[in-house]
C-alpha cells in the first residue's frame, strides 16, 4: 500500500514548494518600478575631464533648419573649472521614448580653486539628430538628471 502511495506523496511535495517561492504580486510590481536602465554607452572622457558637480535646470529648444539649442546652468564644487560642455551619449539604437542621454562635463582645475559650489551657464548647438525623433534630453552630471523635453510645435 505504501509503494502505491508514494509517487502521489511525491507529486504532492513538488506542488507544496513550488507554491513556497510564489510570492504574490506586490514584489513584482517594486521590482518593475526600479530604475530604468540606460541603452547608451558612456563616451569616454578626456584626461582631466569629469562631470560637474549639479544640473540646476536645463533646456532643449529646436532650431530652425534642424537640431537643438542646449542650455543647462550647472554647479561646480569650486573655481576653476573649465571647459564645460556636453558630451552626448552613444546608441547603437533610437531610444523607445525619445530620451537622449548628455553628460555635463568640464576640465578639473589644475590647482585648487576657491573652495565652494560655482554656478556655471552652458550653451551649445546640438545638431547630430535633424529628423524629428528626438523627444527630449536627459543632462547627467555627478550628483543628479534632468530631462528637459522639446518644445511641442
Amino acid at each position: 500500500m505504501l509503494t502505491r502511495l508514494m509517487p502521489f506523496a511525491a507529486v504532492a511535495a513538488c506542488l507544496l514548494l513550488a507554491g513556497c517561492g510564489d510570492s504574490g504580486a506586490p514584489e513584482k510590481a517594486m521590482q518593475d518600478e526600479g530604475p530604468k536602465k540606460s541603452l547608451a554607452r558612456q563616451v569616454q572622457f578626456y584626461q582631466g575631464q569629469d562631470n560637474v558637480q549639479a544640473i540646476q535646470s536645463a533646456s532643449v529648444k529646436p532650431v530652425a533648419g534642424g537640431g537643438y539649442d542646449l542650455e543647462a546652468k550647472v554647479t561646480t564644487d569650486g573655481a576653476g573649472w573649465t571647459k564645460v560642455g556636453f558630451l552626448p551619449r552613444v546608441y547603437a539604437a533610437t531610444p523607445p521614448d525619445g530620451i537622449y542621454e548628455v553628460d555635463v562635463v568640464a576640465d578639473k582645475p589644475a590647482t585648487p580653486g576657491a573652495a565652494g559650489p560655482t554656478s556655471v551657464e552652458v550653451k551649445s548647438a546640438w545638431d547630430r539628430y535633424k529628423d524629428g525623433r528626438v523627444k527630449g534630453v536627459k543632462f547627467i552630471s555627478k550628483t543628479n538628471e534632468v530631462v528637459a523635453m522639446v518644445p511641442a510645435g
